[in-house]
């Protein structure tokens, strides 16, 4: 199987490093060709256009920082859809709008080729090393074709049902970590200015019914000052705005979605589009003229589980 892959960010460059350290035939496309640098020395090949790339390759994958991005590269002059014919695949990576993947999707069924919807969740330090989790959408027997390759980048798999379930699944789970990592950095600054060492408070977190994901990791580069999480602000804000805009989609009454999204915006006004996300948090330092540091937390988070095979979640049923 033969895999194209466009947009290596973060996130992307490291799942294109699985699949290439796992022996697929790999093809990069990036504005910045510096990006694949390290792939290419690998043994990757450079991509001349999406049109190319999906003519050449069975599955093109698209891992991109917004809707309007992926957008031009499907759609744009020499884009992937120029290149799709019958029986290929696109898997669309991003974190995106389900109204759009939806929309696209139906242009790619019209060249006769396949889409899903794959966002990933977990962090780019479990990027790095295929054992992030992953979120399908689409038509089940398009995904079963596709799971051997989504199982070389991802520890748990799970199919969520129709072309755009997974971006809503994954704006949803982002909502969840961007309001715990607001929460996170609250109970940090109360437990110190009660006296807490931010070393014991982390600990007393960790082990009791406040424990997240976010904190086991975003806290601990908080705590370090460098949070470096390796996401950043504009897309923190992008990704809760998604999912405030499904609220309204829904004329539900969400009150910590909109809250969450006029805070993470803040954070952006103040320290820029490109810092980390996790720099949120310094509104709140600022505001008590005290850092959130203790000593002993790693600047960056590395991922001490070895690789292993994925496998599919299957849900709970009845």
């Amino acid at each position: 199987m033969k895999i194209g892959f466009i947009g290596l960010g973060n996130v992307g460059a490291k799942l294109a490093g699985s699949l290439l350290r796992n022996g697929f035939d790999l093809v990069l496309l990036d504005v910045d060709r510096n990006a694949a640098r390290a792939l290419l020395e690998r043994g990757a090949a450079w991509g001349e256009s999406g049109a190319a790339m999906a003519r050449q390759c069975d599955v093109v994958i698209t891992c991109l920082p917004s809707p309007a991005v992926s957008a031009q590269v499907m759609e744009g002059e020499q884009g992937v859809l120029a290149g799709l014919s019958c029986g290929k695949i696109w898997l669309e990576m991003s974190s995106t709008d389900a109204d759009e993947i939806r929309r696209l999707g139906a242009l790619v069924e019209a060249r006769g080729a396949i889409p899903l919807d794959c966002p990933v969740s977990g962090g780019c330090h479990r990027a790095a090393t295929g054992n992030i989790a992953i979120f399908a959408g689409g038509k089940r027997d398009a995904f079963e074709k596709v799971l051997p390759l989504l199982t070389t980048v991802g520890r748990n798999v799970l199919h969520t049902g129709e072309l755009g379930s997974a971006s809503i699944m994954k704006v949803a789970t982002n909502y969840l970590a961007g309001v715990q990592l607001i929460s996170t950095g609250e109970a940090f600054m109360v437990a110190k200015k009660a006296g807490i060492d931010l070393a014991v408070a982390y600990e007393a977190i960790r082990i009791s019914s406040g424990n997240s994901f976010v904190h086991e990791t975003e806290g601990q580069l908080i705590l370090n000052g460098s949070y470096n999480i390796n996401f950043t602000m504009d897309h923190e804000v992008k990704d809760l705005t998604l999912f405030d805009d499904l609220g309204k989609k829904y004329d539900l009454p969400l009150e910590m979605s909109p809250l969450a999204v006029q805070i993470m915006r803040d954070g952006l006004a103040r320290y820029g589009p490109r810092v980390w996300s996790s720099m949120v948090v310094k509104r709140l330092e600022d505001a008590c003229n005290e850092d959130l540091r203790a000593p002993g937390f790693p600047e960056y988070l590395t991922d001490d589980e070895p690789e292993a095979a994925g496998a599919e979640v299957m849900p709970r049923r009845g």
